[in-house]
């Protein structure tokens, strides 16, 4: 993402004392009487670069103004001591505004799970080919490692494949799935799956939607109908890492009409930019829980900002 950027910096470091310098009044006043202030001129240099850079990468403009206004902040007036690598500071304070942008409101799901009343009612929603069944039954898989019963509701009866997806990966991992035919009122089977879970005493209710697109309001508004017969304690936007900033306008209409709780952004391992890790935490100010790895059943890792800053500056590596 920061390949640009990088070399820019590289290119200062070579003519070391022309990028990092002091007036004699400002060098008796440096810390420690070794630093040296950074140039505010090459320090627009700088944040322009990152600019461009992070908007070449699919960052949502306001993602990037935050990102970029954080930088001059820490590194305006700032002094370097001698024989430090300019590369290396400059790095530490974009990693600290990267990690800022991606920390916003961390959620643990399980200690969400452990706090609410039984049967805990989740909602998947997302466009189609995010990658929401195969999440679910990540979840679910993690869930009964915990000792959780899971009732799974297939709730998407408008594509043909979707109810028998989840009749596999219900034969697979021994959770139960409460499925009508296709083409029946998803409403109607979220309410089933509900009542018999309430009635079962089991710990987990997750419901699967069909994908929508987001500007189709007839499907949002059956959505919303789901929403309103489960009423469900949590909302999970499923998202496509690869879909970049299409990825974050889904994830915000999907907030308005229903309300997002949080994220699961699928596809990471194939993203190098991380725009829309980025960017969704940003716009829609709730917490990605997971990132999905792969397609096995255990590829559905936690969600941990430092280890995206890691892969975002390992990737330019």
């Amino acid at each position: 993402m920061f390949k640009a950027l990088r070399e820019k910096l590289a290119f200062w470091r070579k003519r070391a004392e022309a990028e990092v310098v002091a007036t004699p009044a400002e060098a008796a006043t440096a810390i420690g009487d070794a630093g040296k202030k950074i140039d505010e001129k090459k320090l627009e240099s700088i944040l322009y670069d990152l600019e461009v850079g992070l908007l070449e990468n699919d960052v949502a403009f306001p993602v990037v103004k935050e990102i970029v206004d954080s930088l001059a902040r820490d590194l305006k007036g700032k002094r370097i001591a001698r024989g430090a690598e300019f590369e290396r500071t400059i790095e530490a304070s974009l990693r600290v505004a990267v990690a800022n942008v991606l920390a916003a409101k961390p959620m643990s799901l399980w200690d969400f799970i452990e706090t609410t009343p039984k049967p805990v009612i989740i909602m998947f929603v997302g466009v189609n080919g995010t990658g929401k069944t195969t999440a679910i039954a990540k979840l679910a898989s993690m869930l009964g490692k915990r000792g959780k019963t899971v009732v799974v509701a297939a709730a998407d009866t408008f594509r043909a494949g979707a109810i028998e997806q989840l009749e596999v990966h219900a034969e697979r991992l021994g959770f139960k799935l409460i499925k009508h035919g296709s083409g029946a009122d998803p409403a109607a089977v979220a309410f089933d799956a509900v009542e018999h879970a309430r009635a079962r005493s089991r710990d987990v209710v997750l419901i699967d939607t069909a994908g929508r697109m987001q500007t189709n309001q007839n499907l949002m508004d059956q959505m919303k109908k789901i929403q309103r017969v489960a009423k469900p304690h949590l909302v999970i936007f499923v998202g496509d890492a690869l879909a970049g900033n299409d990825a974050v306008e889904q994830a915000k209409q999907f907030n308005d009409a229903v309300g997002v709780n949080a994220v699961i952004l699928c596809k990471i391992d194939a993203d190098a930019k991380g725009g829309a890790a980025l960017s969704i935490a940003h716009t829609i100010g709730k917490p990605i829980l997971f990132v999905g790895t792969g397609q096995g059943y255990d590829d559905l890792t936690p969600f941990d900002p430092s280890w995206m800053v890691n892969r975002l500056f390992a990737a330019e590596a």
